[in-house]
């Protein structure tokens, strides 16, 4: 029997069907063919959270180190890249200066700073697109302290242009072409930039404090992992906040609640998280033939976990699709994976995002989206609203 009448669900459906309103295809999958075959992906996918954790957590299994993986085509070999001793080696310098208290001492007054800043710009306006015009901004800022470069003469316009030209370049490499010549140059422009913030004291920056503690990393594998970090620390993080801000937009009794009470915070951001995460996906390829649920793998194979499905796991969260602070196993989402490659930038993530929500909503009282429908969460591998415009009385 061939893989199209075995998985027949997912042999049916098309890039457009896991782009926008995924979640009920991912429950019929997860319902019916909990690891399946996609040709639209040319891939498996994984949608019970059981199996998505046997994955993640199984680096002998199912590994990130395989020549298909394009963002080390692009930036290096990185901990991103790499498993088992490799990957701690890469990993390890990096570690310290993102535990929740390094973060917490390094960044609570720089991100409220940020916040403040952007806020002032857009107050007097009565109407900004939120993600475009505040999440990224805030993340790109963030990740300009954390690398160092904030005492230099790198704008916010030039890492933006980098981090676009070398997500472009990964797109394309994971489309069958090569590493293209601006993917190339981004790279070369962020490293000339990140070297000096290198070789200075470890207090003044993330990046520096990971180099005081490399070992034996040499430049290029450092500046490899701060292009990771700086992937991660503006595309998902952006995510993280627009999502947020879509939910409580959206759901005018939790907005309330969270305004007279500000503990609620922290669940109102698991839950959001939980909900839609920012990256929905993450890639792994299988060590060697396996099975995994009832879906038989090769070799080689690319497996494609769905952390989206994973956190809508009926079987785990009781009424999966609604936004509800209030469930009892919050922190029983996978949005920032398990397993050696789980999130290294989690706590500045948060960080950010309480900070940013909270002064936002302080500031602006009568903020709502123009047009709800259009900023509904979208996307294949990141899924984030495609805009959100906001108004509020000035």
């Amino acid at each position: 029997m061939s893989r199209l009448d075995q998985f027949p669900v997912g042999a049916s459906l098309t890039l457009a069907d896991l782009e926008n309103d995924v979640h009920p295809v991912l429950h019929r999958l997860r319902a019916v063919e909990p690891v399946s075959w996609l040709p639209a992906l040319n891939a498996w996918l994984v949608t019970r959270r059981d199996l998505a954790i046997e994955v993640m957590r199984k680096p002998d299994l199912f590994t990130v180190d395989h020549a298909g993986f394009s963002t080390a085509q692009v930036v290096g070999p990185s901990m991103l890249s790499l498993d088992g001793g490799e990957h701690l080696r890469h990993r390890g310098p990096f570690e310290a200066p993102f535990r929740l208290g390094a973060v917490q001492a390094r960044f609570s007054g720089v991100v409220a700073a940020h916040v403040e800043e952007l806020l002032d710009g857009l107050t007097a306006r009565g109407r900004a697109e939120l993600r475009r015009e505040f999440a990224g901004p805030l993340a790109v800022k963030t990740m300009i302290t954390a690398l160092g470069l904030d005492d230099t003469e790198t704008s916010v316009a030039a890492v933006l242009g980098w981090y676009d030209a070398i997500v472009d370049a990964v797109t394309r490499v994971t489309a069958g072409e090569p590493v293209s010549q601006a993917g190339r140059a981004a790279f070369a422009a962020l490293k000339d930039n990140l070297l000096p913030a290198l070789k200075r004291p470890p207090e003044t920056s993330l990046l520096a404090a990971a180099a005081g503690m490399a070992g034996g990393l040499s430049e290029d594998q450092i500046v490899s992992n701060a292009a990771v970090l700086l992937f991660g620390g503006i595309e998902t993080t952006e995510g993280m906040i627009a999502n947020a801000l879509y939910f409580l937009l959206t759901q005018p009794d939790i907005l309330n609640l969270v305004r007279t009470n500000s503990s609620l915070w922290p669940a109102v951001i698991e839950e959001s998280l939980r909900l839609e995460p920012a990256a929905a996906v993450v890639d792994r390829y299988a060590v060697q033939d396996v099975r995994l649920g009832q879906a038989q793998l090769a070799a080689g194979e690319l497996v494609r976990v769905s952390l989206a499905a994973a956190n809508r796991d009926p079987a785990v969260f009781a009424n999966p699709d609604t936004f509800d602070p209030f469930r009892p196993n919050l922190r029983a989402h996978v949005t920032f994976a398990q397993g050696p490659h789980v999130c290294l930038g989690l706590h500045l993530a948060r960080l950010e995002a309480h900070v940013a929500l909270a002064q936002l909503l302080t500031r602006l009282p009568g903020l709502q989206l123009e047009n709800p429908e259009a900023a509904r969460p979208r996307g294949l591998v990141f899924r984030k609203p495609p805009a959100l415009r906001a108004t509020w009385p000035v």
